[in-house]
């Protein structure tokens, strides 16, 4: 008995990579006709307008009329590539990055490039400071209105209530984990800690509290989490 499941789970890649090669058509040669897409990569133009109509609906590609005509009088249709499908193309701006973070440290040493990570959150501070504010003192809301402001500069941030371990006290620290789903700046990062500990601290000045941070993407976490203290209550 033939396990279709197996033979389902196994075309999936292979559409993937047949779609990957449509868009590169796209990219290369748009605005492009699904009749040219098919004679430039040997399949059916019915298999090329299915992956079409899955990139159209993705976002990545966007359709114009050509002026010609195609089946009975309807206006042609040729292929370009969207804003969102030129952001979702490799680029090399991350190498760029680290090359003159290395370059920087090479040749200005450790602590330029500290200076380096510490005016470039300054410059975040600058921009969040006014929205956090107004979230008011508690370090709840201000670590809110911080995943807000976050989110707005592609962290895909999120924060959820979290308690702490006990201290010397008997005390329990109840608080906010603040996780970051994604870093703009993860690979450079990865080579630069300097970015996340000035990163740290910002976050510990906005709030008025002193976070620690648990875990990195930088790091090979799977998310960037910071705890962030709001209250504490004795133990009973």
């Amino acid at each position: 008995m033939v396990n279709t499941d197996v033979h389902q789970s196994a075309a999936e890649p292979a559409d993937a990579r047949t779609r990957d090669r449509v868009l590169e058509a796209i990219t290369e040669g748009g605005p492009i006709t699904a009749a040219q897409v098919a004679d430039e990569l040997g399949l059916t133009a019915t298999g090329v307008r299915r992956h079409l109509d899955h990139l159209a609906a993705g976002g990545l590609i966007v359709s114009r009329e050509t002026g010609g005509k195609r089946g009975r009088g309807r206006p042609a249709r040729s292929w370009v590539l969207s804003d969102t499908g030129h952001d979702a193309l490799p680029a090399d701006y991350d190498v760029l990055a680290a090359d003159a973070v290395r370059f920087l440290r090479e040749h200005a040493g450790d602590g330029a490039v500290r200076a380096f990570a510490e005016q470039r959150v300054r410059e975040v501070e600058t921009r969040y400071a006014d929205e956090i504010a107004a979230a008011g003192d508690d370090p709840r809301a201000r670590t809110d209105a911080l995943v807000e402001a976050l989110r707005g500069d592609g962290f895909a941030a999120s924060a959820r209530p979290l308690q702490g371990p006990d201290d010397r006290r008997g005390r329990r620290t109840v608080g906010v984990q603040l996780c970051q789903g994604h870093c703009p700046v993860q690979h450079v990062a990865s080579e630069f800690p300097e970015l996340c500990e000035a990163e740290a601290d910002a976050f510990s000045r906005l709030l008025g509290v002193h976070v620690q941070r648990l875990a990195t993407l930088a790091h090979g976490d799977h998310v960037c989490t910071t705890f962030v203290p709001t209250t504490e209550r004795s133990k009973r």
